[in-house]
């Protein structure tokens, strides 16, 4: 196995069609605690609970005879404690000459839902209809419908489980996460078509006055409120997030370094004169609009050092990378 995907920050098995692992990364095995001859040879369904086969079968496995690929499947695997971890399963199958397998790639997800306890009753169901299957066919082919709707509903739970890791809970606005995939999706159609994007960083002027005055309920309520008037704000194709603290980011396809100002000085403006339970709130803006020598870094970066400028020219200012001049008509010091 190549050196780069035996440590690769990810977990990597490859099972054979019939479901025997015949490769794994170190990377997994430390992950779970397994040696590498504890899982070569086994079937990959030593791995799991019966729930968590249930799934295998009636998602993986239809999916994989299908489309040839599994994308997305949260499922749980059995640490060599027997502690279940959560992974996110993407699947697809390779076939070269003689070879022919699954290669799976696992990440492990810090959030889940327990749909355990969802199939339970379907489960002890299931079981009964396979030991007197002889005697209960009808009851087997209903036990089978249930599953299916099962399925559906774990199906809706998988779909809610990706919102909820791209969302951030406080705000309800895009994390950081989803804001570095959408900034690569820029990328890409900005070096298909050569229309330019423009970047915001902006953050609360005087934040940690505002959580040491009135404390971080308060402060909660204040960035939840910037978040509505952000979404408010926004024109459908932009996207806005919460790049961590006090700090957001707007993403503007399809917008260059005129209209950019415009936008962010109309959204200033919103900002001070919003009702705040504060008193009064700004806000100061970096810009950056792209340029073939950018990439994901150097776009952020210049638009930190235009937020940073508008913060040393007195905050509750707009200021874009290009130009580096102030836009803000009101040039009160706050």
């Amino acid at each position: 196995m190549d050196k780069r995907l035996n440590y690769a920050p990810c977990g990597f098995i490859a099972i054979t069609y019939d479901g025997v692992i015949t490769e794994v990364n170190q990377t997994f095995l430390e992950w779970m605690g397994y040696e590498r001859v504890n899982l070569l040879h086994q079937h990959i369904e030593f791995l799991m609970s019966m729930p968590n086969k249930m799934i295998f079968h009636s998602y993986f496995y239809p999916n994989i005879n299908l489309n040839d690929q599994v994308e997305e499947l949260f499922i749980s695997l059995k640490h060599c404690t027997g502690e279940a971890i959560p992974f996110l399963l993407n699947g697809k199958k390779y076939g070269s000459g003689e070879v022919e397998c699954i290669d799976c790639i696992l990440v492990p997800m810090k959030k889940r839902v327990d749909y355990e306890l969802e199939l339970r009753s379907a489960k002890k169901q299931l079981e009964a209809a396979y030991f007197e299957k002889d005697q209960a066919l009808v009851k087997l082919e209903q036990i089978h419908l249930e599953i299916e709707q099962k399925q559906r509903e774990l199906l809706n739970i998988n779909a809610t489980l990706v919102e909820l890791a791209v969302t951030d809970k406080l705000t309800g606005l895009k994390n950081r996460r989803f804001f570095q995939e959408q900034l690569e999706e820029q990328f890409a159609f900005f070096h298909q078509t050569a229309k330019p994007f423009s970047l915001f960083i902006l953050d609360i002027d005087h934040f940690k006055k505002v959580n040491d005055t009135f404390g971080h309920q308060v402060g909660d309520e204040v960035l939840a409120q910037l978040a509505q008037i952000l979404s408010a704000h926004a024109r459908q194709e932009d996207v806005v997030a919460r790049y961590g603290g006090e700090e957001f980011v707007v993403i503007l396809p399809e917008t260059g370094v005129h209209n950019s100002l415009m936008i962010a000085e109309q959204l200033r403006q919103a900002i001070e004169v919003a009702q705040w339970p504060t008193g009064k709130i700004t806000i100061s803006i970096g810009i950056a609009t792209v340029t073939e020598k950018d990439n994901d870094v150097t776009i952020l970066k210049k638009a930190d050092e235009a937020l940073y400028a508008s913060k040393e020219n007195g905050r509750n200012k707009v200021t874009h990378s290009d130009t580096h001049s102030d836009r803000h008509a009101n040039n009160s010091d706050n």
